[in-house]
């Protein structure tokens, strides 16, 4: 009886001051939100991280950055062998591109 007694009281004072066991707190959640990953700057170990990219797929990216210059569109990121369609358009959430600030000076 103490025990049930005794936790009815912590899940009162935890209601008391807004606090639930089921929802997440604001910094949990901001915590789990990943900024996009921009083709211009990833390194391989940080294209890696991206879901169906290994590290054969991650060297061929940056190897077609550095042929080809920056990306100027995520869909560029189909012209690098091994990412198809299907591919692109599960990893397209996680990626952006970013023009080079010289480029950006330049556009001005």
């Amino acid at each position: 009886m103490t025990r049930v007694f005794g936790g009815l009281l912590i899940a009162a004072a935890l209601l008391t001051i807004g606090v639930s066991a089921q929802e997440p707190s604001a910094r949990s959640v901001q915590e789990s939100v990943v900024a996009p990953l921009d083709l211009n700057t990833a390194s391989a170990a940080q294209l890696e991280t991206l879901p169906g990219v290994g590290e054969r797929t991650a060297q061929r990216i940056i190897e077609y950055r550095e042929k080809n210059g920056a990306f100027t569109k995520v869909e560029h990121l189909m012209n690098v062998r091994g990412v198809g369609e299907k591919s692109f358009l599960k990893l397209k959430p996680m990626i952006t591109v970013v023009a080079p600030t010289s480029e950006r000076a330049a556009k001005r």
